[in-house]
């Protein structure tokens, strides 16, 4: 068995776990145990059981990675994960106990893209699939974009209402990678995440889909946070 951390990506809303697939192989060849959840994306509680019994399927410490609203997984996961010792945000949201979604989308600024946000007759949110890649994705290639928008799964509105129940970047080492042209989580709000976690930081021009244009710089990132905690 290896004695390295292992590393559990959590994707965001509107997508899965392919979103991190230009990340994973460079994470795995510096060998470590790589695996990215699947949130069902039903509601705050139901995508942290999901990571939380990913987490204990695995042996040994462990690094959570969110991307989006996969920031709030981790945020709650991570206290009811006995064996996470680190968190890193990708463009992510990093709520406290009283903050949600909802509010904080339109804390600094509305972002672009949310006008391309519609509801469905069952409560579940998507984006405009014509609209996606500018929206979500605009420094991606139009393939990857395109896949990304005709595979990614609608978000229920709970996701948007859930609040934390603990938040574990109180206690945990963590970093924060922000989208400089994000135009569904405005940087400002990035900005005030990091700064409000003491997080150790790195700016990149990228969309929201940070981890698709830019897989070497996140996979660097995240090994740099692998390599503080494993020392």
């Amino acid at each position: 068995m290896s004695d390295k951390l292992n590393i559990v990506l959590v994707h965001g809303a509107w997508g899965d776990g392919s979103h991190w697939k230009n990340v994973i192989p460079e994470l795995a060849m510096a060998g470590h145990t790589v695996v990215a959840a699947q949130n069902p994306l039903t509601a705050l509680a139901d995508d942290v059981e999901t990571v939380k019994r990913l987490v204990e399927s695995l042996e040994g410490p462990t690094l959570l990675v969110g991307h989006s609203y996969g920031g709030v997984v981790i945020t709650d996961a991570a206290a009811k994960c006995p064996d996470v010792v680190g968190l890193v945000y990708i463009a992510a949201f990093a709520p406290d106990e009283t903050e949600n979604l909802k509010t904080l989308l339109t804390k600094d600024a509305i972002p672009a893209g949310g006008a391309h946000i519609y509801p469905d007759a069952y409560g579940n949110f998507w984006i405009k699939r014509d609209k996606f890649r500018e929206s979500f994705a605009h420094d991606c290639s139009e393939a990857e974009a395109l896949v990304m928008a005709a595979t990614h799964k609608p978000t229920s509105g709970r996701c948007f209402e859930d609040k934390p129940t603990t938040v574990g970047w109180k206690r945990l080492p963590v970093w924060y990678q922000i989208s400089e042209s994000d135009q569904m989580l405005p940087p400002i709000t990035q900005h005030f995440f990091a700064e409000r976690m003491n997080a150790k930081t790195l700016s990149l021009d990228a969309s929201h889909a940070s981890m698709v244009s830019h897989p070497h710089e996140i996979a660097k990132l995240i090994l740099h946070a692998v390599k503080e905690l494993e020392k």
